[in-house]
């Protein structure tokens, strides 16, 4: 890893601010495609991944950290884990915007910073001041009243938190660059999302072959929006501390909320209110904690 910032870089901010751009307004795009299964729209957002993601390393003069990547048993054998929590990740994220829960989505990634936090502290031994295991018990309480409300764990915004949160944790103990990082998670993850979309149009349930200019169009931008804003984000990480990164991260998720509640329609009820106040109460806490100490 990088080390840490003392201060924000002026490209950091358009970099970043970039990324949570594109992650924010992405279930619009994705919502053109709700009619193509989850399953077959995932392995088409692999597969158009990897022509730009291999341009740009190649481009950065990365290539010889790739290789090395690949020749090291341990590395390889982490990214094989990484890659398979990212496209679990993935998969609950489309299927959730196909399914109309673009609003639980949201709630996933605002109560990821705030698991980020537990597991460091549960798994690393890091100490956690009196106000961060507030922010913590805060977003526990709200996802204890979604699930009194649902009748049963809110399954869509749990997995979308342990699956970022876990990639994000595992990520920190691989010893290469982001960007090769990701295009090594992207071969990985071609070759069965290959095999699957063979197997879908051979067995007639593909929509690439079938389908008209626009879906194809569609589905293979799904590869520029999964990489790029990756990149993008790997660049401005360098370039801002690790607080300002934090904070910052908040706009996407505030992004698909309002998507979410005022362009799809979807339902928005009381307890869902107070779940989400207690979400953004605690992630003022945190916010407010760093700033206070500058950490970063």
């Amino acid at each position: 890893m990088p080390p840490p910032q003392h201060h924000d870089h002026r490209h950091g901010f358009i970099y970043a601010g970039a990324a949570y751009f594109i992650w924010g307004f992405l279930p619009l795009y994705m919502k053109l495609l709700s009619h193509i299964p989850a399953w077959e729209v995932v392995p088409h957002r692999i597969i158009w991944s990897l022509p730009l993601a291999a341009a740009v390393v190649w481009a950065m003069g990365l290539m010889t950290e790739l290789w090395a990547a690949i020749r090291n048993r341990r590395m390889l054998a982490l990214s094989l884990l990484t890659a398979a929590i990212i496209g679990l990740n993935w998969g609950i994220y489309v299927w959730a915007i196909n399914a109309g829960r673009t609003l639980e989505t949201a709630m996933g990634y605002y109560i990821n910073p705030l698991f980020s936090v537990f597991l460091a502290a549960v798994l690393l031994g890091e100490r956690l001041r009196p106000v961060q295991w507030i922010a913590v018990a805060f977003a526990a309480t709200a996802v204890v009243i979604l699930s009194w409300e649902a009748g049963g764990l809110p399954w869509v915004s749990v997995g979308i938190t342990l699956t970022w949160g876990l990639y994000a944790f595992c990520k920190r103990t691989l010893p290469i660059g982001a960007t090769p990082g990701f295009l090594l998670e992207v071969i990985i993850l071609t070759i069965p999302s290959l095999l699957l979309c063979v197997y879908f149009e051979w067995s007639g349930y593909g929509h690439f072959m079938t389908a008209g200019w626009q879906d194809q169009v569609l589905l293979m931008g799904t590869g520029v929006l999964t990489a790029f804003p990756l990149m993008l984000y790997a660049l401005g990480a360098k370039l801002l501390r690790l607080s300002t990164i934090a904070i910052m991260q908040y706009s996407a998720p505030t992004i698909v909320f309002l998507i979410a509640v005022f362009v799809f329609n979807e339902p928005f009820s009381t307890t869902k209110l107070l779940a989400f106040s207690l979400i953004w109460t605690a992630l003022a806490i945190y916010s407010w904690s760093l700033l206070r100490t500058g950490r970063g």
